[in-house]
């Protein structure tokens, strides 16, 4: 039986995260981006509640409809923390560590992913609109088309597709593009993506776009001036302050840009500097992340040790989530941003940094294999495998270049998360 929304939104998690006072909204541009939508076309949003083996019941939220999908704690080691974080994630990501190919995880996979399409089916309108977000649900396509034909499904990969000779890898691969070719549209972060997915499923396969996400610039604002300055001031009021934040994960190059900062330093390039790395704890069962965390960890205590000084360490690091309103303090206060990722679908915090620096101060490193590369081209591009591409452009980004800055700022600015909503859906 069909339900009354007429657009519905599936996503792995829903957009809510439980607190000890009830239920907050999750950090992140893709809610800022379809709460409009959602609730301008009555819309449902279904996913998981964040919470293994937790019976929620469907609830609204600030106006907006959610449906809640239960997973089991077999669930969310198999489909969640197995296939989908330690098959698809690195073999999407180029194979930065091995995937392991494990039956059990994808039987995991297959029937979470029946789990959410029977969910989608029962809510959706006859006619609907279905959005389906990312690598974890990439069968619901496919299983939604067979069991409601009347349905316009679209699917977006936030992540990036590999080349068809990596993808083949996976033993599993034609149930894969099964899914996807359910698809109405199939939505990819850049070109490239799109062109590795049609290469694979040739011309007969599902109608295509390259989409890339962006972020709301007014939900990060730059820091107040008293803050920045306060902020400098515990820091040490070093000459050149430079920042990373990244969820602590292999995939995003943290331990490269101490080594690079490290070699500077060792060469006498750099001097009274100061590096603050803000790590989101991320997948900490998984070993290749807890493995990334002790290396990054050595890496600071090592920098310190060589270079920091009594009350005046090199590298400040932390190791927890850091608020929302905190973050544009600390964009606005760093003159050098540090995104060296070996592979990123887009990179949503370099244009954070940019939307913080409208004036054309501060300077953005960028890895040239981030999906923020193709817009944000105007940054110190650097090659993450190579210490002395980092090292150069550190030092290129120590001198600035403010037209660069205010023609990045502009282009984050004018292509926003709104506007990312609106191409997709209404090519869809």
């Amino acid at each position: 039986m069909a339900g009354d929304n007429k657009f519905v939104v599936v996503a792995n998690r829903l957009p809510v995260d439980r607190t000890e006072s009830g239920w907050q909204a999750s950090p992140g541009g893709l809610v800022a981006a379809l709460a409009p939508v959602l609730r301008a076309h009555s819309g449902c949003w279904v996913g998981w509640p964040g919470e293994p083996d937790a019976r929620v019941e469907p609830f609204e939220f600030e106006g907006i409809s959610l449906h809640p999908v239960s997973l089991s704690r077999w669930d969310f080691e198999n489909f969640y923390e197995g296939f989908s974080n330690s098959t698809l994630w690195p073999l999407y990501h180029d194979l930065i560590v091995a995937p392991q190919y494990v039956a059990q995880w994808w039987e995991a996979y297959l029937a979470v992913n029946e789990t959410f399409a029977a969910a989608v089916a029962s809510v959706a309108a006859k006619g609907a609109t279905v959005w389906v977000q990312d690598y974890q649900l990439q069968l619901v396509p496919g299983m939604l088309k067979q069991r409601r034909p009347d349905l316009k499904v679209g699917f977006f990969l936030h992540i990036p597709f590999p080349p068809p000779d990596l993808f083949r890898q996976l033993p599993w691969r034609e149930e894969i593009t099964r899914g996807l070719e359910g698809c109405d549209l199939v939505g990819f972060q850049r070109g490239a993506d799109e062109a590795n997915f049609r290469a694979l499923v040739g011309a007969a396969g599902p109608r295509t776009g390259a989409f890339p996400i962006s972020i709301d610039p007014t939900a990060i604002r730059p820091g107040a001036r008293e803050d920045v300055v306060t902020l400098r001031k515990e820091l040490g009021n070093p000459r050149t302050l430079m920042l990373g934040v990244d969820r602590m994960d292999y995939t995003k190059g943290i331990l490269q840009r101490l080594l690079a900062v490290e070699k500077l330093l060792e060469k006498g390039l750099l001097d009274d500097v100061a590096v603050v790395q803000l790590a989101t704890p991320s997948r900490e069962r998984i070993e290749h992340y807890r493995k990334t965390r002790r290396e990054v960890e050595e890496a600071v205590g090592r920098v310190n040790g060589r270079f920091g000084q009594v009350g005046r360490p090199v590298v400040h690091y932390i190791h927890r989530p850091v608020a929302k309103k905190d973050l544009g303090t600390y964009y606005a206060a760093a003159d050098v941003m540090l995104v060296t990722p070996f592979k990123d679908g887009m990179n949503l915090v370099a244009k954070e940094y940019v939307s913080c620096h409208p004036h054309g101060d501060g300077a953005l490193v960028l890895s040239e294999f981030a999906g923020a590369a193709v817009e944000l081209h105007r940054a110190h591009l650097c090659n993450p495998f190579d210490l002395e591409s980092i090292e150069q452009a550190i030092l290129f980004a120590l001198d600035g270049d403010a037209d660069a800055m205010r023609a990045m700022h502009a282009r984050v600015t004018e292509h926003d998360v709104a506007r990312w909503a609106r191409n997709f859906l209404e090519e869809l």
